[in-house]
């Protein structure tokens, strides 16, 4: 199975954003954060996907964008824990909201995690 994250599963309708910080739920394994929603968007994917990386804590954009690249990599990687267990369309934004930078092994732990949590929620 090739796990990829193409264009349009990219969240960046500045729209869907909003709505999701209004309306969305949301499900955390610390460092990590996910909001959610259930709404049918017009893209082909099941899921559209952001990742967002404080500015306030992280004042130097590599520091961010390392972050954020390891978040869309561990995403990637285990977004078949979602695509083989839902059929909903969702739009998903993962936060990052230690202060510290954690390594890659640890991320992906959590987001694995995180993952099995908001299945766990949605099907209750």
């Amino acid at each position: 199975m090739q796990s990829t994250f193409k264009k349009q599963e990219k969240l960046k309708s500045k729209k869907l954003i909003e709505k999701l910080f209004l309306e969305g739920r949301s499900v955390s394994s610390y460092p990590l954060k996910l909001l959610y929603l259930k709404i049918n968007h017009t893209a082909d994917c099941l899921l559209q996907t952001g990742v967002s990386v404080s500015k306030r804590k992280f004042k130097n954009a590599v520091d961010r964008n390392r972050i954020k690249r390891l978040l869309r990599e561990t995403y990637r990687k285990h977004k078949y824990i979602i695509l083989e267990n839902c059929s909903d369309k969702y739009i998903f934004m993962f936060l990052y909201v230690d202060e510290n930078e954690k390594n890659y092994v640890f991320i992906e732990e959590k987001m694995i995690n995180l993952l099995q949590k908001f299945l766990k929620k949605i099907e209750s």
